[in-house]
């Protein structure tokens, strides 16, 4: 039935034996953009899992009641007919989201390929839950988010030097500082510091490495592109050898130091603190979550924005 133009189905009047046929029918016969809002008396969350068992990621849900005594759900075809967004489309479009996959530990800069679906499977997660909370962030008024998918690569890649290889050049000496200094005076009653400390180590190693490579070659070659492409002129050699090969290999080691960051994540409980932490203790994980957060937008701006952007101006070239 049709009320205030939605198309409505109230499945209570229908036998339990005809709800799912019925409800399958109904959305079949959508067509691309269009909704079903289905009327029931408990969750049908059900539903969900079967229609994505048989369909796969092609519909959104969305609930619009949820009891005690009535549910409503609007199931919307996808406009295109395929899948679903990746965790690194979720947040390239909408920065603000990123808080609600961080609260839940799923990894859009190093794992943004993956859809919610899948990212939510590998970690036990409720999608529905969660996709939910994406859909509320959207009624949330907050500041703009900084449009960096909107921004010209050569700028991106200056931001991210004077953004974000900046704050590691600040604060990983003093993260490696506090780091030894705490695994040196609290390791023994916890013991886990020591291996926070070497993961320490070797992450400081990996970005003092990778820092300027992206900067004395990578960089320097995405702006002669850029400028190559403005001028109308052909694509300018590399010095650094295979070019995608080369991009793969920066992408690579920030999923090393992600990993990295999220085995320290782990070990210490998501940076909470014992009751025995002083004054070092509390500025050290103070600091390891603020270089987790400041890696998290730093590798999504690479990985998901600045790298898939410079290899599509390559190909262009061709």
């Amino acid at each position: 039935m049709t009320q205030h133009g939605e198309n409505i189905l109230d499945v209570t009047k229908l036998a339990p034996r005809e709800k799912h046929p019925t409800i399958f029918n109904r959305y079949h016969a959508l067509k691309k953009g269009e909704s079903l809002v289905i009327h029931n008396d408990h969750d049908p969350k059900p539903l969900y899992y079967q229609m994505q068992g048989e369909m796969g990621d092609v519909f959104t849900w969305e609930y619009l009641e949820q009891g005690p005594a009535w549910w409503r759900v609007k199931i919307t075809k996808r406009p295109d007919g395929t899948g679903a967004e990746t965790l690194a489309e979720i947040v390239t479009k909408d920065f603000h989201k990123a808080e609600v996959l961080k609260k839940y530990g799923l990894d859009f800069c190093c794992n943004g390929h993956l859809t919610m679906r899948e990212a939510c499977a590998a970690k036990g997660l409720d999608v529905v839950r969660i996709e939910q909370e994406l859909r509320e962030a959207d009624k949330v008024l907050t500041a703009p988010a900084l449009p960096y998918n909107d921004w010209n690569i050569d700028f991106l890649a200056d931001f991210i030097v004077n953004t974000h290889h900046a704050f590691l050049r600040k604060n990983l000496p003093e993260i490696g500082k506090y780091s030894a200094k705490v695994a040196q005076v609290h390791g023994t009653v916890h013991p886990e510091l020591h291996e926070v400390n070497k993961l320490v180590e070797e992450v400081i190693a990996e970005f003092t490495a990778h820092m300027p490579e992206e900067e004395n070659n990578m960089f320097p070659y995405i702006k002669r592109m850029v400028t190559a492409r403005n001028a109308g002129e052909p694509r300018p050699a590399s010095t650094m050898g295979g070019f995608r090969d080369h991009l793969e290999s920066l992408v690579n080691e920030h999923v090393s130091v992600g990993g990295k960051l999220d085995r320290i994540n782990e070990l210490t409980d998501g940076y909470t603190l014992p009751g025995d932490a002083c004054a070092s203790y509390t500025l050290l994980f103070r600091l390891l979550h603020e270089l987790e957060d400041d890696t998290h937008v730093h590798i999504h701006l690479e990985n998901n924005i600045l790298f898939p952007k410079t290899a599509e101006l390559e190909r262009s070239f061709n």
